[in-house]
């Protein structure tokens, strides 16, 4: 099959969990001899290849509410006239660009991300268009993708409609070394980790506030930084000030430092919250990092029993304390998390993605005789039918 990939910031990976699922599906569709192109958000136009996927890249207007819109107009554009045989659309805020596709006579599955319409960043306008956009994913795609059955409910119980729970997937890490770690003065098992973009949802300021009541010893690293994020981010440097055991990294794009930072911490503090099944949190679990998870749903669904739990500062305070006071049992229990990994390999995940696009495919080759198709012809908008996830 001829499949493109569209709505991300593209390959290789560098930035969040659209791009990493891009990159380990992509590259392993190509395995099994199917031709990937990958839609690629860089600013300037052109092509390329990485790990036998053929990149295309279209610029983007940097601005927060129009980047993702416009690299993915664009990108469309270019996919509608090449006509691949299924499209995958990552974002659900990229459905009302779907007609650009299906009036081509392309297959849509839209991989639909978490709750977006619940970030702070978006202010009310922006939650509203996101509401809208899942209406419309609903309506205009032939599958949608959920990474969670968290979303996978939401999904059945707002629109009424099936999902294919397709999770990420989670690399086991060993033999990483520590030498890179001790370049930025770090220890083994000797320092606390958060690695999250600084949004609102992501409570890396509860990460920090956590730390500062506790009695620990050891330092709170946190890597990560968001490009549209001014306000938050000053409110991150403010917090940090407070004390210099709290170190401020940045963004580190050096994937075996970054395997190294999550398999030497003492513990992992995951605070996302709405965004579904988290690649920084497999990542960790992969690494055998004991984690301490914001507790929604998501979270307990991914780490389970193995997890450890917090809804609020003085709560992560108290993780921090045992997990320095009983550091074998804290290693024991990354140990314990490792082994609950096999749910979600980038081999099968890779499998399900290609069972979805042939079955799309094919339902979309029994439909071919019938007229072109129009937006009208799915009638309106499928009506929510409760507003808030359970």
């Amino acid at each position: 099959m001829r499949i493109s990939l569209i709505g991300t910031r593209g390959v290789p990976a560098r930035y969040g969990g659209f791009e990493t699922c891009v990159e380990e599906v992509g590259r392993r569709l190509v395995r099994r001899g199917h031709e990937i192109t990958v839609y690629c958000r860089d600013g300037v136009r052109g092509t390329g290849e990485h790990l036998g996927m053929r990149l295309v890249r279209r610029p983007a207007l940097r601005r927060k509410t129009l980047e993702t819109l416009s690299h993915t107009a664009l990108s469309m554009l270019h996919a509608a006239g090449r006509r691949p045989d299924v499209a995958v659309v990552f974002n659900s805020a990229n459905a009302p660009l779907l007609p650009l596709l299906r009036m081509r006579g392309i297959p849509v599955i839209t991989h639909v991300d978490g709750l977006e319409w619940k970030r702070a960043k978006w202010g009310p306008a922006g939650s509203a268009y996101y509401r809208r956009a899942e209406a419309l994913a609903v309506r205009w795609s032939d599958a949608l993708i959920a990474d969670a059955r968290g979303i996978q409910d939401y999904y059945r119980d707002r629109f009424g409609v099936a999902t294919d729970y397709i999770p990420y997937g989670a690399p086991v890490l060993g033999g990483i070394g520590s030498d890179g770690i001790a370049g930025l003065g770090l220890r083994p098992r000797a320092y606390h980790l958060v690695v999250a973009r600084f949004e609102p949802e992501n409570h890396v300021h509860l990460a920090i506030e956590g730390h500062l009541r506790s009695n620990a010893r050891y330092p709170l690293v946190v890597v990560g930084s968001a490009p549209y994020a001014n306000e938050y981010t000053a409110r991150i440097n403010r917090l940090a000030r407070r004390d210099p055991k709290i170190r401020l990294l940045g963004g580190i794009w050096d994937q075996r430092l970054l395997d190294q930072l999550y398999g030497n911490a003492l513990t992992y503090v995951h605070g996302h919250s709405v965004g579904g099944t988290n690649p920084s949190l497999l990542r960790a679990m992969g690494a055998a990092a004991p984690t301490s998870a914001y507790d929604v749903r998501f979270n307990r669904e991914v780490l389970g029993s193995f997890g450890r739990y917090f809804t609020d500062a003085d709560g992560l305070a108290a993780l921090c304390d045992a997990a320095e006071a009983d550091p074998l049992a804290a290693l024991l229990r990354g140990q314990e998390q490792v082994g609950s990994l096999d749910r979600y390999t980038w081999d099968g995940v890779a499998e399900q993605y290609e069972q979805l696009a042939a079955r799309v495919l094919s339902a979309s080759r029994r439909r071919s005789a019938r007229p072109a198709w129009k937006p009208a012809d799915l009638g309106p908008v499928v009506a929510p039918k409760t507003e808030e996830l359970p």
